[in-house]
């Protein structure tokens, strides 16, 4: 793994001089994918242009992602609050996942790379769902990097559908107050299963959360960049990883 990382870093094409240790790599980036549609405008194009050059920036962030070594990556790929844009705009979104999975899925297999997906998916439209579905089972067995979409997936609406869940389980007498502990709802939460993001990166410069992994991301270092989702690649996430590397992470405490 060090010598594959020492000779991706020392390629001629890496944009940005930058060092990275092998040894404190995240094992899960996170990542709110915003600017599609101003890179779009800049350039005079439809905002779907975006949509479609953004789904070539997750081909790229994944494989840079998988060849640096990170376990897992999480993208977020369609809010609840999306359902608000126009219709027509929404209609593409979500044939998106129909195309890259079409086109990508293949080489995804090969790299190793397990897909999952978390949100309220019952909501989809089929075509999208299946697609998802499909992506899901055909990796299932694979044991490299984890490609988690965040699809109509909202923070509040996770915790919320999470202390339903437990608050029926007290009225069901099959769970005390007592014993709901920080681990028991990383449990019940959609990204249950998965560690909690060591990284989590915005784009298009905006420094907010927009409802993403609200509960999880506590702790997570954050990297926000001017770049628009489009223009991400490589040398952004290795950047990204850099900056975090400089950082101590205290959970709190002193170090």
């Amino acid at each position: 793994m060090i010598k594959r990382i020492q000779e991706w870093l020392s390629r001629k094409d890496r944009q940005v001089p930058v060092e990275i240790s092998p040894d404190n790599i995240p094992r899960h980036v996170a990542i709110i994918m915003d600017g599609n549609g101003r890179w779009a405008k800049r350039r005079g194009l439809p905002r779907i242009v975006g949509h479609q050059n953004g789904m070539k920036a997750v081909k790229r962030a994944t494989i840079a992602a998988n060849d640096l070594g990170v376990e897992f990556l999480t993208m977020y790929a369609f809010s609840t609050e999306n359902w608000k844009r126009p219709k027509d705009e929404v209609d593409f979104l979500m044939r998106l996942p129909v195309e890259f999975l079409a086109i990508e899925l293949d080489e995804l297999i090969e790299k190793n790379v397990q897909v999952r997906v978390m949100g309220d998916t019952e909501a989809l439209p089929s075509h999208t769902r299946r697609a998802m579905e499909e992506a899901i089972v055909r990796t299932e067995s694979n044991t490299g990097l984890i490609l988690n979409f965040a699809l109509n997936y909202g923070g509040r609406k996770e915790i919320e559908d999470c202390m339903r869940g437990l608050g029926k389980d007290i009225q069901a007498g099959v769970l005390s107050p007592e014993e709901i502990t920080s681990e028991l709802i990383d449990s019940r939460l959609l990204s249950g299963g998965l560690p909690d993001p060591d990284l989590l990166i915005r784009t298009s410069g905006e420094m907010r959360l927009s409802n993403f992994m609200l509960w999880q991301i506590a702790y997570s270092e954050l990297w926000f960049t001017d770049a628009y989702w489009p223009e991400f690649d490589k040398a952004h996430l290795m950047q990204a990883v850099a900056e975090y590397q400089r950082r101590t992470r205290r959970y709190g405490g002193l170090k």
